[in-house]
């Protein structure tokens, strides 16, 4: 197999607010928030629904891979309710091998309201449910290892359960790549992920705030002396400034493109992974990979969802 992601199994529930919605619910547009099962049920109360998808960060990436053509698998903690079949099976409709075996358990399947405001901007309210119970039993050791690369996600790191499978995953790993999620997981984990970041992972996805935020700097300049020191393959998505790949000295960038009708930033990162890695894995330039993650995060982004 030539990438396994391992990650939160979340069905997305995909809906339209005004910034005012927001407002009232305390809720801070374009970041996470992870809420419980009470306040998911309130929220939902108050929505009309546009869709639900098999969500999830890597899941979003792996799915996309799996377009390209790409031989993908995902290790994600569903329980075996209604949503958990759901989203086994939306992920198998996309030919994603899903190397997971689900069973009755005491919470329920994770769900995630991504709320688009007019600006196209999104704000997700996560109710982890069961996905956020992933442990060591749920990492096949072999998968792991029949896999040119593990793709891991920051939104998945947590102390306890979720932090020994993710130590499984890496130790077992041929490579591993892992995208620092968002601004505020970076903020509650962050000498765990410099660690990671530093000493256990050879490609690592950033947006500029989550990196900045990492190294403690507001200066992109910081950014790059940091990313040269480590000896991987640092990639940062910059919004309108493109995307830059930095490994040792070496410093390539991409333009990003222009005259878009932006709809929805879903995905828009997760996308962008998947086509570098798509391209990595199939040995294009790093140049080639950057436009390849330019290009889907460019479709991705002019459409509702995080499916092409």
């Amino acid at each position: 197999m030539k990438v396994l992601g391992i990650g939160n199994a979340i069905v997305d529930v995909l809906c339209k607010v005004d910034d005012q919605f927001l407002t009232k619910n305390s809720l801070i547009k374009s970041t996470m928030k992870l809420i419980d099962e009470k306040e998911f049920k309130n929220l939902l109360s108050l929505l009309n629904i546009e869709e639900t998808v098999s969500g999830g960060s890597v899941a979003n990436s792996i799915v996309g891979l799996s377009q390209l053509g790409n031989d993908v698998g995902f290790i994600g903690k569903v329980s075996n309710d209604n949503l958990g079949q759901k989203y086994e099976e939306g992920l198998k409709k996309e030919c994603v091998n899903y190397l997971y075996k689900k069973k009755d358990e005491p919470i329920p399947t994770g769900s995630c309201l991504i709320l688009i405001t007019p600006d196209s901007e999104r704000t997700m309210c996560t109710y982890l449910g069961t996905a956020g119970k992933i442990n060591n039993d749920d990492i096949n050791i072999n998968v792991v290892k029949n896999s040119e690369i593990t793709f891991l996600e920051g939104y998945l790191w947590d102390e306890g359960e979720p932090k020994k499978a993710f130590d499984k995953a890496i130790q077992n790993s041929n490579k591993v790549a892992m995208s620092l999620s968002d601004l505020f997981c970076v903020e509650r984990h962050k000498n765990q992920f410099l660690d990671l970041v530093k000493n256990k992972l050879d490609i690592v996805f950033a947006n500029e705030q989550e990196i900045t935020s990492l190294i403690d700097s507001k200066l992109f300049n910081d950014v790059l002396s940091f990313s040269k020191s480590l000896n991987k393959d640092v990639i940062i998505t910059r919004g309108k400034k493109g995307a830059i790949a930095i490994n040792n000295n070496k410093v390539i960038e991409c333009q990003a493109i222009e005259n878009l009708k932006i709809k929805d930033l879903t995905g828009a990162g997760d996308l962008f992974a998947a086509g570098y890695l798509h391209g990595y894995i199939n040995k294009f330039s790093v140049r080639a990979c950057l436009e390849k993650g330019t290009e889907l995060s460019s479709k991705i982004i002019q459409k509702i969802g995080a499916r092409i």
